[in-house]
């Protein structure tokens, strides 16, 4: 298996630099469209090249959706938590219970109960 996941990164590196020397030429991203530019007064732009776009666009995907689905996924770990809580307040009561109901009984049945 191990082998396997280095294969695919392997092949997955080679792509990606396949991509980057495909796409070298240097393109300009502005901060804002020209008239708006005009508008805001604000003329900021830069020159890279388009794999670094393009790889930064993968990047900044991954992080939105990684972000979008923790913050989806907090109503499941809230009920995880509350459940835990819950579990252990119960597993506390039956441990306060069974140290009453062995004060009732005799030292040996007490310790054949804990045992089973």
């Amino acid at each position: 298996m191990r082998y396997i996941r280095y294969a695919f990164l392997g092949s997955l590196a080679v792509v990606l630099i396949a991509v980057a020397l495909a796409n070298r030429d240097l393109v300009t991203l502005t901060l804002l469209p020209a008239v708006a530019e005009e508008w805001f007064g604000i003329n900021h732009a830069v020159d890279v090249p388009l794999f670094a776009v393009i790889f930064g666009a993968i990047v900044v995907g991954l992080v939105v959706g990684f972000v979008w689905e923790w913050m989806r996924e907090h109503r499941h770990r809230a009920d995880k938590t509350k459940a835990q809580k819950e579990l252990h307040k119960t597993q506390r009561e039956v441990r306060r219970l069974k140290g009453r109901e062995a004060e009732k009984k005799d030292e040996v049945l007490t310790l054949l109960d804990e045992a089973s």
